[in-house]
């Protein structure tokens, strides 16, 4: 039985996509998640909906309890996860308003719990593996849909998480390129990670917004500009949402 999870994003976080649906304050050992739990039915799908930020975005980057939110869903039976996610564009193909589905994430974070394993039992090492974090069968869902939709996105790319709330400097923002990221954000890890220690398939889909700062014939991005790219798109979004969800009832 499939049971969605998702997790909105930067611009998403009142995202209610139910007629009918109940909310649910959900405590883990990790804490509360950053917001209740919009749970409801589409098409017959079960989906549990948590705001990264808060309903208000009152959360910043490194204050949001991960864990927390990807234990709620998991106890919640959620069976797959997708998340929303704002980022900048690291390169010029990748322009303001297209989707991408990532592959492949850099952690550059330094202040955030990582894993759920805070100690070993004897003989028991949790090593998990990470070479393709991203669920392949939800990343060729979501690019199939959009495409059938006729959005502008991109099957692939690396999504670079910074600590935040402040963006990157220019010399940051070009060594990442030259570490081949294509996208920044200020999300995606731990998230992704914590969703395959969790055991639980996982797929980003990510809005450019910006160039970040790297490009200097135009102006570095702003909080500002980050949110007008964003609700430009987000009704793209939330049908791509609905689209998948309705593709996913034959999974």
């Amino acid at each position: 039985m499939i049971k969605l999870g998702i997790i909105g994003g930067s611009g998403l976080e009142n995202l209610n996509l139910f007629s009918d649906y109940t909310i649910v304050e959900h405590n883990t050992k990790f804490g509360l998640p950053s917001s209740p739990i919009i749970s409801g039915k589409i098409d017959g799908l079960e989906i549990s909906i948590i705001s990264r930020h808060g309903k208000q975005h009152t959360i910043p980057p490194t204050q949001v309890n991960n864990r927390a939110n990807i234990m709620a869903l998991k106890e919640l039976g959620c069976t797959h996860l997708i998340a929303t996610t704002a980022c900048g564009s690291l390169k010029d193909e990748f322009k303001p308003g297209d989707l991408v589905v990532p592959d492949q994430f850099i952690d550059f974070t330094r202040h955030r719990p990582i894993t759920f394993f805070e100690s070993f039992e004897p003989e028991k090492m949790m090593h998990t593996p990470m070479a393709d974090p991203f669920d392949n069968n939800l990343r060729n869902i979501v690019f199939k849909i959009g495409t059938n939709l006729n959005f502008r996105i991109h099957n692939k790319g690396t999504i670079v998480t910074i600590e935040g709330p402040r963006f990157s400097s220019r010399a940051e923002s070009n060594m990442f390129r030259m570490w081949g990221a294509d996208l920044i954000n200020m999300s995606t890890a731990p998230e992704v990670i914590l969703a395959n220690e969790a055991q639980i398939p996982y797929v980003a889909i990510a809005l450019s917004t910006d160039y970040d700062c790297w490009k200097k014939d135009i102006e570095p991005v702003s909080w500002e500009s980050v949110l007008e790219v964003f609700n430009k798109n987000v009704n793209n979004v939330t049908l791509l949402l609905l689209e998948i969800i309705k593709s996913m009832k034959n999974i």
